[in-house]
């Protein structure tokens, strides 16, 4: 994003860009209408697509660009990433990093050991045997939630489709669970402290973890030089659905704050920002992870990372859309805490999923 600000003040002299980070949790779960209060440009999640729309701190930008322009977007579009900032009507953002849980491993090291990159889960239990924490998956209690939620989808019933006043029936949240266990059992003891970065991290840089079957994609570690090992990234392992179907839509989407007193420059930033043009040129040439299907179809933009897009491309296209009702930021991160337990062995599984659904029910 600081390269892509540098790049438009270049064309429009008179604009300067300054861009400032929050830590990744901070992106996760804090409050959107202080941000525009203090800010005329937010990158933000799209699971809060429904506290926007009630608060109405964001421009709607169907209201302010031309609707070829967005049809040509949403075209271009990997998966559902655009659609993820549509909501009541409105888009709320224009998608510009596209990303959802992928399996990433270490070739030199699947070698080793005369393994294959597993394909279904019954292959991913039969790879753990292997030692423990040679598959390791992040158990974050956020990201073990979205592992939750991507296991249910893989089994044929992603959460909140069967509704009812629940977010998953008995028998499917069941399974997911006990196939989440077995994973985290099998994985790095210090997996229930670490998030995607750091599985990547520790993949990249040491030989213990050669497979990670379920966490969201960072093509930075498929860049030769990144790190000191680089890292493989393939499709999640098939489920009953067939194919790797339902892997939780991740990503971020670029918003203008209702008080951007330059409306007419934020708004052509934005949408060069999220063009092809700028996607599969500038923005993935200098670390960015792009939401437009032809950077990700892109043969250079392939060879400069290890095929990271067209080897995860399927999983993407084919991701779960989480809800985005404004309470759903909240109860994420409450049902997070609650697998978390689970995978402490402070709860058994029935009582795991029962708990998750009077939450959802009741909002407590």
């Amino acid at each position: 994003m600081v390269a892509t600000a540098t790049a438009f003040a270049q064309s429009h002299p008179d604009v300067r860009i300054e861009w400032q980070t929050r830590s990744l949790q901070d992106f996760a779960d804090s409050p959107l209408d202080a941000l525009a209060e203090r800010y005329d440009l937010i990158v933000f999640d799209h699971p809060f697509a429904g506290i926007v729309a009630r608060e109405r701190c964001f421009v709607p930008l169907d209201e302010q660009l031309p609707a070829h322009v967005l049809r040509r977007l949403e075209a271009e579009s990997v998966g559902p990433s655009h659609l993820s900032y549509y909501y009541e009507g409105h888009q709320w953002a224009l998608a510009i990093d596209a990303a959802t849980e992928v399996s990433g491993y270490r070739p030199d090291l699947l070698r080793s050991v005369h393994a294959d990159v597993p394909t279904t889960w019954e292959e991913v239990l039969e790879l753990q045997q292997v030692r423990r924490g040679f598959v390791t998956l992040p158990l974050l209690p956020i990201d073990a939630l979205m592992s939750f939620f991507t296991l249910c989808a893989s089994l044929g019933e992603p959460p909140f489709s069967a509704y009812q006043g629940k977010i998953i029936s008995e028998d499917t949240g069941d399974q997911a669970l006990r196939l989440l266990k077995r994973l985290a059992d099998g994985s790095s003891p210090e997996a229930l402290e670490w998030n995607p970065i750091a599985v990547w991290e520790r993949m990249s840089e040491a030989d213990d973890v050669g497979y990670c079957p379920l966490g969201f994609g960072y093509s930075n570690y498929a860049r030769l030089g990144y790190r000191k090992h680089l890292i493989s990234y393939t499709n999640i392992p098939t489920g009953r659905v067939g194919g790797p179907v339902g892997s939780v839509l991740g990503g971020a989407g670029l918003a203008i704050s209702v008080r951007c007193r330059e409306l007419p420059t934020a708004l052509d930033y934005v949408q060069w920002v999220a063009s092809a043009n700028c996607q599969r040129n500038l923005y993935v040439r200098t670390g960015g992870q792009p939401a437009n299907k032809r950077a990700w179809t892109d043969p250079e933009v392939n060879r400069m990372t290890n095929r990271f897009f067209e080897s995860t491309m399927e999983t993407l296209e084919r991701a779960y859309l989480r809800p985005r009702f404004p309470g759903f930021v909240n109860f994420q991160t409450a049902a997070s805490l609650v697998i978390s337990d689970f995978l402490r062995g402070k709860r058994n599984a029935g009582g795991t999923v029962t708990r998750i659904n009077k939450m959802f029910h009741t909002g407590q």
